[in-house]
């Protein structure tokens, strides 16, 4: 392990083990936070990033191995107890209570214990920590209507509200802007100058080289290795994180041959949503939807789902105008909507892989009484088990035992399995490691081979960039342009997401079908 110079740690955990039944998710890890430190952790799901933490916040106890917080072995026996010893995490799905309004989930069980509430005096400070995060809410609203990045922004605000030591940031970044990402390394840079040492979580790796001062990287449950940041590469990261080589994150096979129209859409309008959205989508085809936290992206996949239907436009699909008000309509269509929230809308955790591969189509599963065909259920789920290369020791595991990514692939399958025509992917690798990033990746390009016109909505540009033929940028609900894959760069898309001018490109055409 490598030493911080004339630094005492504030925080150290030597030799931590952990198993839950048949799973050794840690095994003899140790891992040292100093004062003023940004320590990237780096590993795949399953890696033992999540178990460790929740051993640093006391939510599990350890197996094995020693707790030292400046200088003095600890016991952190509850989330508690962590608080009041300054340590505070941020976890990579937002923990929100809906009903209670923003203020309050920020001080939730930290407000000054008196009498009678100061409602004032906590949304003033509610207001001012949002403020320093340059995040505009309305302290007062429920939490129930947030977005997930609002979501990710009230619990970063929950955390500073909590005078931390030790800040703990788990996928902090997967649900923010690039814009909104820079304001979150500008108070890290803050949090760092003020001696808190932050342990950053994240699957982005240009994240990491942006930020970190030293990376560990866990594989299976053990420590790998510990180095500064100027001694690690991301080919070096990657092959420490996977134990193996992997070559092009974004492999994307250009369609050699645009195939027909699949969906052509003219003026598509949500009133106060989105307006005047027209593209096409042809077989084969990955077009990608590029643009800000609050571009309405997602609501334009809504509306082409039936969730929540638009007010005008028109929709053609296969040559046929349609009109979709519900997703009993879309997927009769052969569309199908792979959400961005798979553990709240997109699985039923403690329900199987079968269970949850099959629910969108239980008629087809229907036998006699009206009972289901179990088997069949179970071939189904097999056969997207081994074609997506699902990792679980069998079919009827809960879904919400298995990684992030594992679980990212039965939801893929979920859809699938409704032979999709058109393929809606709403930020299809948020929250999953690099090594499942590749493999989603392969799985689209895979897709687009055998014909299946996909929308890719995702907020990860170099993903647009490297898996998009097409990529189309919204901003605040309009649309911006349509780029060609040739003329798509980073510079051109950003530009159009923040609405400036954008750099030797000439205007979209006006049928929505690229930039000319």
């Amino acid at each position: 392990m490598l030493a911080s110079p004339d630094k005492a740690p504030v925080l150290e955990m030597h030799h931590i083990s952990k198993r839950f039944d048949a799973t050794q998710a840690l095994d003899d890890v140790s891992l040292t936070l100093y004062p003023g430190e940004v320590h990237a952790l780096l590993g795949e799901n399953g890696a033992g990033k999540s178990t460790l933490i929740k051993i640093m916040t006391g939510i599990h106890q350890p197996d094995a191995g020693e707790i030292v917080l400046d200088g003095q072995p600890v016991q952190i026996a509850n989330a508690m107890q962590a608080q009041r010893l300054g340590i505070a995490a941020i976890y990579q799905e937002p923990m929100i209570f809906p009903d209670l309004s923003v203020a309050e989930n920020i001080f939730i069980g930290h407000a000054e214990r008196t009498p009678f509430v100061n409602w004032g005096r906590i949304v003033r400070e509610a207001e001012a920590i949002l403020g320093r995060l340059d995040v505009k809410l309305d302290v007062r609203m429920p939490a129930r209507g947030l977005t997930l990045a609002a979501q990710q922004a009230v619990e970063i605000a929950k955390a500073i509200s909590l005078q931390v030591r030790v800040l703990i940031m788990d996928e902090p970044t997967a649900s923010l802007s690039a814009h909104e990402v820079e304001q979150l390394f500008r108070l890290v840079d803050a949090l760092r100058r003020q001696g808190v040492a932050i342990l950053f979580i994240s699957h982005r790796l240009d994240e990491v080289f942006a930020i970190a001062d030293r990376v560990t990287v866990f594989r299976d449950g053990r420590w790998i290795s510990t180095r500064l940041r100027s001694e690690v590469t991301p080919e070096g990261a990657i092959r420490d994180m996977v134990g193996r080589e992997i070559g092009d994150f974004f492999a994307k096979t250009p369609a050699a041959q645009r195939g027909e129209s699949l969906l052509s859409v003219r003026g598509l309008s949500k009133r106060g949503v989105f307006s005047d959205i027209s593209f096409d989508v042809h077989r084969g085809e990955v077009l990608g939807f590029a643009g800000l936290v609050g571009a309405r992206r997602t609501d334009v996949g809504l509306a082409l789902f039936g969730i929540e239907p638009a007010d005008s436009g028109e929709i053609v699909f296969e040559g046929r105008p349609c009109t979709i008000r519900s997703p009993e309509q879309a997927m009769r269509l052969g569309i199908a909507y792979v959400s961005e929230d798979r553990r709240q809308l997109g699985l039923s955790l403690p329900q199987s892989i079968t269970a949850n591969i099959t629910l969108p189509l239980l008629r087809r599963y229907a036998a006699a009484f009206g009972l289901l065909d179990f088997k069949a259920e179970e071939q189904t789920a097999e056969r997207y088990k081994q074609q997506l290369a699902i990792r679980a020791p069998n079919v009827q595991v809960e879904v919400g035992k298995l990684s992030g990514g594992n679980q990212q692939k039965v939801m893929l399958a979920k859809w699938l399995n409704t032979a999709p025509k058109l393929l809606i992917l709403d930020e299809p690798t948020r929250g999953i490691d690099v090594g499942a990033k590749a493999e989603v990746h392969h799985i689209i390009n895979a897709l687009a081979q055998q014909g299946i016109g996909i929308i890719m909505i995702s907020s990860d540009l170099p993903e647009v960039l490297g898996m998009s033929d097409r990529v189309l940028v919204m901003r605040e609900g309009r649309q911006m342009g349509v780029f060609d894959r040739a003329q798509a760069t980073q510079e051109r898309i950003m530009a159009a997401a923040i609405g400036g001018a954008i750099p030797d490109s000439p205007a979209p055409r006006a049928d929505g079908e690229g930039m000319a």
